[in-house]
């Protein structure tokens, strides 16, 4: 795994336990699914600073992109219109790392914790089948190493 791709696992790992807030792009109160995967993209460089998008919006970004799973690429689960409704991270090649649990009414650290919504790691499958993967790092970082 090259550096970068390293580094951007290792950051999100920092976040595992906070908890999931709608819209949340905040590292220390909390994260929506695409906040945290815009503060890791933005953390290597990936992204611009600022920018501000959601899972769909990050799909489309990257949507050329089509990969096999690894760490650093990016899980998109889409709804049945093919709209990208969720996005976590791949750590490794079976799992996953991302804000979950939660939905438009967890606004509080307190409505996260009843709902057992926050950023955890799971297998890549846990939330079905339905999702592509695509790389974020493709054409930033073509070292095989």
């Amino acid at each position: 795994m090259s550096k970068l791709r390293e580094l951007a696992v290792e950051y999100a790992k920092a976040f595992i336990g906070l908890p999931y807030i709608w819209g949340g792009d905040d590292p220390i109160k909390g994260f929506d699914c695409s906040g945290l995967i815009l503060e890791v993209l933005q953390a290597v460089g990936i992204i611009p600073h600022g920018y501000d998008t959601t899972a769909d919006g990050l799909y489309r970004r990257f949507s050329a992109n089509l990969t096999r799973p690894g760490p650093g690429t990016l899980v998109f689960w889409l709804n049945s219109s093919g709209r990208a409704v969720h996005v976590e991270m791949m750590i490794d090649e079976g799992h996953v790392i991302g804000a979950s649990g939660g939905g438009w009414a967890t606004i509080t650290a307190e409505e996260a914790a009843r709902q057992n919504a926050f950023i955890k790691i799971r297998p890549l499958n846990y939330r079905g089948e339905n999702y592509v993967i695509l790389d974020p790092f493709k054409g930033v970082d073509e070292d095989p190493s």
